[in-house]
């Protein structure tokens, strides 16, 4: 077959990176068989793990047997370093397929880069011996949970006078990366002057950039609109005599969690500027403030102030460069305030948060505190199209993603589809040799006549809290694309209760010998009996998510074969997974309630 037949099929003609033939996602292919290697710009769209695609088999390590048609067991490192090496993302370097539909972001196919072929390559295959005999590299128990619990992190809220005032008991956290580095951020922090607690997460696209900026700054914005009038006052007359400013926030962070420390003085700036604002429009009068508004205008600020820094610039070359990197990356964020018995969820894309209630007969049910905006939301679609004229309801929203390239509908950063035209051409000529060096910064997206079509505006859900609802799961949808939110609440709500309702077991489909019967009741036992090995709440929903089987257990080997993924494969299966999980005290919330 020809190759413009080929192509003309939608088929991939590259066998070195599609060994199968795979079905390509979006732009033709190199017109190349032999090899390819993508100097063009960083793939905006990365597949997502989707729980249809088949893990590999029991008899061929992960690697080796998805290539399998071609290099039989190479080492992959071998061939990604030598044969077929990709300095950037592509797609025609993108196995296993993956519908395009689980594509977060992408970049139109006008700009998608074609393929060039390494030198001497054919010489090195054919030099080459690989060995044909099947090898496992599984990870040892150990190896696993090292992998797991690299970025876990715990608080207990304090106690004081020996009684616990706070309606929070604490908090788990973890992270599992996929993309390298990850995009997703977290964030925790105390209020130290309303005693309310501030949680989030942040998941970034288009690199990292936004969601570590976000992360950092979101909850300054948020704390300093909760701030009554007095406060504001005092906390600049501070800085004003160059005295020592009051704390706003504690911090509650792993080492890992970044902070930038080289921006630190034109964030507190902007920061300053922000509440010297607040100052001036609030005389005084009013103490009552509404902690939705106050959200809604922190993260509207915030937003404002990351497109603002990025049109005028900064002398220092690597501050300019950062705040364009932040500008033009994106972030989506679930932020989660409680304050007594008053929680707020305030939402800006699809991460999401939902709530763990524990019914009478101690069974457990998810309630959903917040709503994605993409195109599976009806009232998102709507409020889309009434923005823009009516010439445009075709364009504004195609392939499910906002003019066709963005998934989420609600974001940070991502000037590229707030910004006009004219402004985008401007600041990128006039930045650095990096930014405009970079394809995804040139091009316009296409059918772009109203800007903006894109807002950080959140969704705000307030909830009052119950004694019967026991912890809160905020996360990236890197977890909701693997799991049903009724099994994640059940499997955090058993872990927290160390009680676990039986089911009958449900195997569909599935043929299962007695053996393997007799397998599942002997783990359900050991279940019951064993002493968890995991003493994080979100490791132990990350070793769910990431490992279980077709029974709804979790399956070492499916596990090992998870996390032992390349960086270059483990895109392809799954999303970066960022959790958060708060549990509430019963007792406070329920003394809240006596006390009305």
């Amino acid at each position: 077959m020809s190759i413009s037949a080929l192509l003309s099929m939608g088929r991939c003609c590259c066998r070195c990176c599609c060994p199968r033939g795979l079905w390509m996602l979006s732009s033709p292919c190199c017109d190349d068989r032999r090899m390819c290697v993508c100097p063009g710009p960083r793939r905006i769209g990365i597949p997502v793990r989707s729980p249809s695609l088949p893990l590999f088999s029991d008899a061929m390590p992960a690697p080796s047997q998805l290539f399998f048609p071609l290099i039989r067991n190479c080492e992959l490192s071998r061939i990604y370093g030598t044969v077929c090496y990709c300095h950037h993302k592509h797609f025609c370097c993108s196995p296993p397929p993956v519908p395009h539909s689980r594509l977060r972001y992408t970049l139109h196919p006008a700009y998608a880069t074609f393929c060039r072929p390494k030198e001497n390559w054919w010489q090195y295959t054919q030099g080459r011996r690989y060995a044909s005999t099947p090898q496992k590299f599984y990870l040892t128990p150990p190896q696993v949970n090292s992998i797991l619990k690299a970025n876990e992190y715990s608080f207990k809220v304090p106690e004081f006078d020996g009684k616990n005032v706070s309606s929070v008991l604490g908090f788990d956290s973890n992270q599992l990366p996929a993309n390298a580095p990850i995009e997703d951020r977290r964030s925790a922090a105390t209020c130290l002057q309303t005693r309310g607690m501030l949680l989030g997460v942040f998941d970034g696209h288009a690199g990292c950039a936004c969601s570590q900026a976000v992360s950092e700054r979101l909850f300054y914005y948020i704390a300093v609109s909760l701030l009554p009038h007095e406060t504001l006052l005092e906390i600049e007359n501070a800085v004003e005599s160059g005295r020592a400013l009051l704390p706003i926030l504690q911090w509650h962070k792993h080492p890992n969690d970044y902070f930038s420390k080289e921006a630190s003085k034109l964030y507190f700036n902007s920061l300053r500027t922000y509440w010297q604002e607040l100052i001036d429009l609030n005389t005084g009068e009013s103490t009552d403030i509404d902690v939705k508004e106050a959200l809604i205008n922190a993260f509207k600020r915030l937003d404002n102030d990351i497109s603002l820094e990025a049109q005028v610039g900064d002398p220092n070359s690597f501050l300019n460069y950062l705040v364009l990197r932040v500008a033009f990356s994106g972030a989506t964020a679930c932020v989660a305030h409680v304050d007594g018995v008053d929680l707020h969820v305030a939402n800006t894309g699809d991460s999401r948060a939902m709530l763990g209630v524990q019914e009478e007969d101690g069974s457990w049910s998810a309630v959903t505190l917040s709503n994605d905006h993409n195109a599976q939301n009806q009232r998102e679609l709507e409020r889309l199209k009434l923005e823009h004229p009516k010439n445009e309801a075709k364009s504004v929203v195609k392939q499910d993603r906002l003019l066709g390239l963005l998934m989420p509908f609600r974001a940070f950063g991502d000037v590229k589809f707030k910004w006009s035209i004219d402004l985008q051409k401007r600041v990128i000529e006039s930045g650095p040799d990096q930014l405009n060096d970079n394809e995804y910064t040139k091009f316009i997206p296409p059918n772009y006549y109203t800007p903006p079509y894109l807002t950080a505006e959140p969704e705000v859900i307030y909830h009052r809290l119950r004694p019967q609802d026991k912890f809160l799961v905020l996360a990236t949808d890197g977890l909701w694309e693997t799991m049903h939110r009724q099994d994640v609440v059940r499997i955090v709500g058993e872990y927290l209760t160390g009680m676990h309702h039986q089911q009958p077991i449900a195997v569909g489909g599935y043929k299962v010998t007695l053996g393997q019967m007799h397998g599942l009741l002997t783990e359900r036992r050991a279940k019951m009996s064993s002493v968890f090995e995991d003493q994080n709440a979100a490791t132990h929903l990350i070793r769910h998510a990431v490992g279980n089987n077709e029974f709804g257990a979790v399956d070492h080997e499916r596990l090992s074969k998870m996390l032992s993924l390349p960086e270059e494969l483990a895109r392809m299966y799954r999303d970066d997974i960022t959790i958060i999980i708060v549990q509430f005290n019963s007792h406070v919330v329920g003394a809240y309630q006596n006390q009305e």
